[in-house]
C-alpha cells in the first residue's frame, strides 16, 4: 500500500504546513495499521508509534488537486481512501462552522489546498505518478 500527500504549491509556507498536517492526521486517524506500535529506547524512554509508511509530499495546485479527486471518485471499487482540505474548512473557526459552510458551498466553488491518498501502489502512481516533490 502507498500513501501520498499532494500540497498545493501556491500556499504560503504556513499553510503548506497546516495543510500537511491536517491531512497527515486524518490519515493516520483513519487508516488502521498506518501508525506503528510506542517503542522504547534503550534507556527505557517511550517514543510514541509513528507511521510506518513513507509519505511522499508531491506539489500540485487547485486544478490538478481537483482532477485527482475527481478520478478518484470515478474510479471503480473503494479501494483508495482519500481526505481532501479545501478552503472552507481553512478558514472555519471550528468544525461546526466548516459543516455548515460546506453544506453550503457547491463542489466546484471549493478551492483544494492539498490531498492525502492511500491505496494499492499502482492505483496511487497512475494518479500521482507525473507530479514531483513539493520542496
Amino acid at each position: 500500500m502507498k500513501c501520498v500527500i499532494i500540497i498545493n504549491q501556491t500556499l504560503p509556507l504556513g499553510l503548506i504546513a497546516n495543510t500537511a498536517a491536517v491531512l497527515a492526521m486524518s490519515i493516520g486517524d483513519k487508516i488502521k495499521g498506518i501508525v506503528g506500535e510506542d517503542i522504547l529506547d534503550r534507556d527505557e524512554t517511550l517514543h510514541r508509534g509513528i507511521t510506518q509508511l513513507s509519505i511522499p509530499m508531491l506539489k500540485g495546485d487547485d486544478a490538478r488537486i481537483r482532477t485527482i479527486r475527481t478520478k478518484i471518485l470515478e474510479m471503480d471499487g473503494d479501494d483508495i481512501f482519500y481526505v481532501d482540505f479545501c478552503d472552507v474548512a481553512q478558514k472555519s473557526r471550528d468544525y461546526d462552522q466548516y459543516k455548515a459552510q460546506l453544506r453550503q458551498t457547491a463542489v466546484d466553488n471549493l478551492h483544494y489546498l492539498g490531498l492525502a491518498i492511500y491505496g494499492p501502489d499502482q492505483a496511487i502512481r497512475s494518479l500521482t505518478g507525473n507530479l514531483g516533490l513539493l520542496r
